[in-house]
C-alpha cells in the first residue's frame, strides 16, 4: 500500500519505490530507491544539473512511495509500474506487439497450443516474433510426435484414425509414454535439439535390438525431421552450450532501437527488435538499462548469459534479480573479443539497418504528405478493396498501416450483401459499415480505395454522410498507378521510383490480398458444405467418416440403415435420421 506525501522529509530511510503525480494526480514518473529519503531529496536541490529532472519537477506536485524489503523488490516493483501506468518522463519499453506464445497444458494428455493469453495454467515458451514460423513449428510437431489435438477426449478422432495422434483417449498409450513424447518437445522449444536427437537415437537402437522395427523406423524418421528442420531454420555460429541473449542498442533522434538476438546451443534462434520512448534527455547506458529490467520483467525466458554492447554501470543487482527469476547464476556481460564480440557486433549492425530503415519509412511519409498536400503526416493509412466471384460471395477488406508498417490488429474482413456484380455499391457498403460507428481518435489520417474515379466518388459519398469530409481520401488506379484525389478530374503521378508511391502500393496490395484470402476461405467452405450438414446428429467428424466410408454423397442416399450405423462413430438414431432425410427428400421430388 502506497503513502502520500508532499515533500521528501517524512520519507523513510528504507529501500522502495517513489511516485511522483502532477496538479491532475497523473502518475509523471517512478523511480527505485535502495534510500527513499535520500533518493527523493536529491529532486528538490536549487541546482538540478539534468534537463529532464527541471522538466519533471516543474510538474510535480505530490508523491507517494511504497517501501520494500530490498532494492531487488523495488526494482521490480518499479518494472511492473511503469508498464502499467506508462509515465510521461520513464523510459519505456514500447512493446504493444502481443506476440504469440507456445502453451503446453498442465492436462493429464497436455496438448500444444499457440496463445497470447499467458496465465498459470500450462507451461509457456516465447514470445516468437515470426507467427507464420511459429504455427509451422507446431504443426510439424504435432505430426511429428502425434500429440493430442482434440479439446474434448471423448472417442477416437479422425487424427488417429490417419496415424496423427497416438489416441491416448482410447487407452493406445500410457501417460508415462506420453509424457516421454512432452518432454522431448520441452527440450525442443529449450533449443537443445542435439539432446532430442540422442535420445532418439538410443530409443531407435534399443528398439532394433528388440527387433521393434516398426518403432525404430518411426524413431528414425523423427530424428531424420528434426535433423532437416533445424538445418534449415536455424544458422550455426560456434560449438558452445550456452544459452545467451546478445542485446544491442542504437540511437535514433528521440528513440532507441534495440535488438535481442536469441542463441541457444550456439545457434541464433531468433531476433526481434524494440523502441524505447521517453529518453530525450536519457544516456545510452541509462534505455540499456531500463530496456533490461522492462524486457526480462514479464514472461520472458530468462538465458544464462546477456551479452551487451556497452558497459551500463553497476549490474549487480540486475544479475540478482535475473537469477531469482532463472533458478540459476546469471550472468551481464560486455565481451572483448571472440565469438561473442562476433555476435553483439551482428546484433549491432541490425540495430543501426533498422534506424536506418526506420528513416527512409518516415521520408516516405513526408514525401506522401508532400505530393498530397496533406495538412499532416499520414502516420495511419487504410486500405479497401472488395473481392467476389460475379457477384457471389463477396467480402470486403480493411487494412492498416502505421508509420508506414502494416498494423495488422487493425485489420478488418466485411460480408457484403449488396448482390453484383457492382463494385461501387460494394465499395459504399464496405465503407458504410466501417464509418457508420466511429470515435474521432479512430479516424486515420489517409484513406486509400483500390480502383480509379468511380470507387472514390462512392467512398466520397460515404465520408460525407458520416460527417468525414475532411479525412483525406484517394483511389489509386492500377493500370497506370494513377492517384485521384476529390474534386479534380486530373489524377495525381507520383515518380514510379518515389518511396510514396511504393508505400501507397504496398497499402493497396496488402488490402486487395486481405479480401482475396478471404474470399478463397469462403468459397472453400462452400464448396466442402454438403446436404449432410442440414441431418440432426451429423457434425464433421461423423460427416468425414460418412464420406470416407462411402466416398460420394450418391452412395450416402443409397446405403441402408444398417450400412450407415456400422460406420464409425455411428449409432442407430442418427443412422435413421440419415436414411430418412434423404428417402423423405426423393418422396418430395416424385409427389
Amino acid at each position: 500500500m502506497s503513502t502520500k506525501v508532499k515533500s521528501p522529509e517524512n520519507l523513510p530511510n528504507k529501500p522502495g519505490v517513489y511516485i511522483m503525480k502532477d496538479k491532475d494526480e497523473k502518475i509523471i514518473y517512478i523511480g527505485k530507491a535502495k534510500n527513499l529519503i535520500k533518493r527523493v531529496q536529491s529532486y528538490f536541490r536549487k541546482n538540478l544539473d539534468r534537463p529532464k529532472t527541471k522538466i519533471l519537477m516543474d510538474h510535480f506536485n505530490s508523491l507517494e512511495y511504497i517501501v520494500t524489503n530490498s532494492e531487488k523488490e523495488a526494482l521490480i516493483l518499479e518494472a511492473n509500474l511503469i508498464k502499467k501506468h506508462k509515465p510521461t518522463y520513464n523510459i519505456r519499453l514500447k512493446d504493444d506487439k502481443r506476440y504469440p506464445y507456445v502453451k503446453i497444458t498442465n492436462e493429464k494428455f497436455p496438448r500444444l497450443l499457440i496463445t497470447r493469453n499467458i496465465t498459470k495454467n500450462g507451461s509457456y515458451y516465447g514470445p516468437f516474433t515470426d507467427v507464420g514460423s511459429v504455427k509451422k513449428t507446431v504443426k510439424f510437431l504435432k505430426s511429428l510426435f502425434k500429440i493430442r489435438t482434440c479439446r474434448n477426449m471423448d472417442g477416437p478422432c479422425l487424427n488417429s484414425q490417419i496415424d496423427l495422434c497416438y489416441a491416448p483417449c482410447d487407452d493406445e498409450i500410457s501417460k508415462e509414454e506420453y509424457n516421454e513424447i512432452i518432454d522431448k518437445i520441452d527440450l525442443f522449444f529449450q533449443g537443445k535439439y542435439s539432446v532430442i536427437v540422442k535420445n532418439l537415437k538410443k530409443e531407435m537402437m534399443e528398439a532394433a535390438s528388440e527387433q521393434n522395427y516398426e518403432k525404430a523406423a518411426v524413431l528414425r524418421d523423427q530424428i531424420q525431421s528434426i535433423e532437416e528442420v533445424m538445418d534449415k531454420q536455424f544458422v550455426e555460429l560456434a560449438d558452445d552450450d550456452l544459452d545467451q541473449d546478445v542485446i544491442a542498442i542504437s540511437e535514433d533522434k528521440d528513440n532507441f532501437v534495440i535488438v535481442v538476438m536469441a542463441v541457444r546451443n550456439g545457434k541464433i534462434v531468433g531476433k526481434d527488435d524494440f523502441l524505447m520512448n521517453g529518453t530525450e534527455y536519457d544516456s545510452v547506458e541509462e534505455v540499456e538499462y531500463s530496456f533490461i529490467q522492462q524486457y526480462y520483467g514479464y514472461n520472458r525466458h530468462i538465458p544464462k548469459q546477456i551479452i551487451i554492447n556497452q558497459g551500463i554501470g553497476d549490474v549487480s543487482l540486475l544479475e540478482d534479480w535475473l537469477t531469482d527469476l532463472r533458478g540459476n547464476r546469471v550472468y551481464i556481460k560486455v565481451p572483448e573479443k571472440g565469438i561473442k564480440l562476433r555476435l553483439v557486433n551482428m546484433a549491432q549492425k541490425n540495430a543501426e539497418i533498422i534506424v536506418h530503415q526506420k528513416k527512409k519509412l518516415e521520408n516516405a511519409l513526408i514525401e506522401l504528405k508532400k505530393y498530397l498536400k496533406l495538412e499532416k503526416l499520414p502516420r495511419v493509412i487504410e486500405g479497401y478493396d472488395i473481392s467476389n466471384i460475379s457477384g457471389k460471395l463477396a467480402v470486403g477488406s480493411k487494412v492498416s498501416f502505421l508509420d508506414a508498417k502494416p498494423n495488422k490488429k487493425k485489420y478488418r474482413h466485411f460480408k457484403i450483401n449488396t448482390p453484383g456484380p457492382n463494385d461501387f455499391e460494394m465499395m459504399k457498403e464496405l465503407l458504410t459499415k466501417r464509418f457508420e460507428r466511429i470515435d474521432k481518435d479512430e479516424e486515420p489520417d489517409l484513406i486509400v480505395i483500390d480502383g480509379g474515379k468511380g470507387q472514390l466518388g462512392m467512398a466520397c459519398q460515404v465520408l460525407k454522410e458520416n460527417n468525414l469530409e475532411h479525412i483525406p481520401i484517394i483511389g489509386l488506379a492500377k493500370e497506370f498507378e494513377e492517384i485521384y484525389i476529390p474534386n479534380t478530374s486530373r489524377p495525381i503521378i507520383i515518380p514510379k521510383d518515389n518511396k510514396a508511391l511504393y508505400l501507397l502500393q504496398q497499402v493497396r496490395d496488402e488490402s486487395h490480398r486481405f479480401a482475396i484470402t478471404y474470399h478463397r476461405k469462403l468459397r472453400s467452405k462452400k464448396i466442402t458444405e454438403s446436404s449432410l450438414d442440414n441431418i440432426p446428429g451429423i457434425g464433421q467428424n461423423r460427416k468425414k467418416y460418412i464420406l470416407k466410408e462411402l466416398g460420394s454423397i450418391d452412395k450416402v442416399k443409397e446405403a441402408s440403415i444398417d450400412q450407415l450405423a456400422n460406420i464409425k462413430s455411428m449409432n442407430k438414431k442418427v443412422a435413421e435420421n440419415v436414411y430418412n432425410y434423404y428417402h423423405n427428400e426423393e418422396m418430395k421430388l416424385n409427389e
